[in-house]
């Protein structure tokens, strides 16, 4: 069984804009924006390439960054093969092109992750792995600890109409990963019908088939925000000091 992985990183990041004051100001495209003197797209494939599970990695880029990045990938010397190919205007497109360039058996596992969530470790990668091999799909998510709130949007604002069980509420993180057929079946439907999903597994769920959840990490966090650049700066200052011990 390979694993391959594929990381959609053709994303503009607006929510990555410079705060008033803020001390960093980001790249114009958040996954390039720099953590320990890397971007953090680097700090991303550094972890799925010292997966001795993962096989190769596809990474999906906007064409007018591909160029420049090639250089910083063979400058980075991964240790894996990482290919290259045209990012769409959303994630789902990005993820398909990959799909489209993926050489894969049946039971292979497609590992699909946030550029921008650079602190997954070894763990939950092999968890969600073992998971995708036995179920067919999984996807790492967290148990909710804020009380969820349904509402609906009117001209006054939010109105609650409901309040979720917590007890019935994940919140959804990357990796996620499937079976190659699985997934390439569920892509194909959501094309054919013109459905765009939020994530692969809700293309997966929309297939019928069942996805699991494999326990991710608070530390797991997706770097979108300039609030959030500081706590990835925090969490990099924590890993160096493990690692120097």
């Amino acid at each position: 069984m390979n694993v391959i992985v594929i990381i959609p990183a053709a994303g503009l990041g607006t929510r990555m804009a410079a705060a008033s004051g803020a001390r960093v100001v980001p790249a114009a495209s958040k996954q390039f924006t720099e953590l320990d003197g890397a971007p953090i797209l680097i700090h991303t494939l550094r972890k799925f390439a010292a997966s001795p599970q993962v096989r190769e990695i596809y990474l999906a880029l906007r064409p007018p960054e591909a160029a420049a990045f090639q250089a910083r990938l063979t400058e980075e010397k991964l240790g894996k093969p990482v290919r290259v190919v045209e990012g769409g205007e959303h994630r789902q497109e990005s993820v398909a092109n990959a799909l489209a360039a993926v050489k894969a058996a049946a039971d292979d596992i497609v590992l699909v992750h946030d550029a921008v969530r650079p602190f997954v470790d070894e763990e939950i990668i092999a968890s969600v792995i073992a998971a995708a091999a036995r179920h067919g799909a999984a996807i790492a998510g967290m148990p909710a600890s804020d009380t969820i709130k349904q509402v609906e949007r009117t001209a006054e604002g939010a109105v609650i109409r409901a309040t979720l069980p917590r007890a019935q509420i994940v919140m959804a993180q990357t990796p996620q990963g499937f079976r190659y057929e699985l997934l390439k079946k569920a892509f194909a439907e959501a094309t054919a019908d013109g459905f765009t999903g939020t994530d692969e597994a809700s293309l997966v769920e929309r297939s019928g088939h069942e996805v699991v959840v494999v326990m991710g990490s608070a530390r797991n966090i997706k770097i979108t925000t300039p609030w959030d650049l500081e706590l990835a700066e925090f969490f990099m200052e924590q890993e160096k000091r493990v690692i120097s011990r």
